[in-house]
């Protein structure tokens, strides 16, 4: 379980989007006078186990800095985050072994020079044992359809098996929270279905997902419940059905027709 209560982030003067991962673009003040950015402005949310969870918003909305605060990349200003009843600030490693975060752009956090060498670097920095990293980076390749190509070299692939590989990294730390950041930004169709075949089996087998989107068309037949956010605020939580008549007013693109069907691809 992911709880948030009353979150505010803010960002001084060189901060705001693309800054520490702040997309918020409502103003304030510092307490010395200058220009503040609030990227989340009062956010309470939880995201129980085994939930697929869709935050949307459109660019500048503060959905990245919401779910960086669920395992301290971004740090609150204001109210508290906890991952199974422990606050994130009291216990980081316990919180990023928890919640797994995949990137938008995979280069982002990609750090070998090989497939296999790249999934591991999360195991091996908790320390484990040499047969238990080999035993995680063979199941989360196989989780995403790249069993046995531990030795390509990253420089070689896809954006979509970039993408791939990094999912399997977060999926190495064996997370109960699985986040994506826009992950389908630059993806071919092929590579779409791809990742989105491979979100449904993880969800499926378990694991909590929690997908930020400005575009709802790829994951909408797969959640339980989208939350909108417009100016760093909850303006819409709701199950799909419910939510998204509302979206659009906040700039997110929803599916048409039977964009709420389960998806086959």
């Amino acid at each position: 379980m992911i709880e948030l209560d009353g979150v505010t982030c803010r960002y001084g003067r060189g901060g705001g989007e693309g800054g520490n991962g702040a997309d918020g673009d409502s103003d304030s003040d510092d307490a010395d006078g200058s220009a503040a950015t609030v990227a989340v402005d009062d956010a309470s949310l939880s995201v129980p186990d085994g939930e697929f969870l869709v935050v949307a918003g459109a660019n500048g909305s503060g959905k990245t800095t919401l779910v960086r605060t669920f395992n301290g990349l971004v740090e609150p200003d204001a109210g508290t985050v906890s991952v199974n009843g422990t606050p994130v600030d009291e216990d980081l490693v316990a919180a990023r072994s928890a919640v797994g975060m995949v990137f938008q752009d995979p280069r982002d956090q990609l750090v070998a020079a090989t497939v296999g060498a790249d999934v591991a670097f999360g195991p091996e920095n908790l320390g484990l044992a040499h047969d238990e990293i080999e035993r995680r980076v063979d199941e989360a390749l196989a989780a995403v359809n790249m069993a046995g190509r531990g030795r390509d070299r990253i420089d070689s692939l896809s954006g979509g098996e970039r993408e791939r590989v990094a999912i399997a990294g977060a999926l190495a730390m064996e997370p109960d929270h699985l986040v994506l950041d826009e992950p389908f930004t630059g993806l071919d169709e092929p590579a779409r279905r791809s990742v989105v075949a491979r979100l449904r089996a993880l969800h499926r087998e378990g694991t909590s997902v929690v997908v930020v989107t400005h575009d709802l068309r790829d994951v909408a037949a797969l959640a339980d419940r989208i939350v909108g956010l417009a100016d760093g605020r909850v303006a819409v939580d709701a199950p799909p059905e419910g939510a998204v008549s509302a979206l659009p007013g906040l700039d997110v693109r929803v599916p048409e027709g039977r964009g709420l069907d389960e998806p086959t691809g």
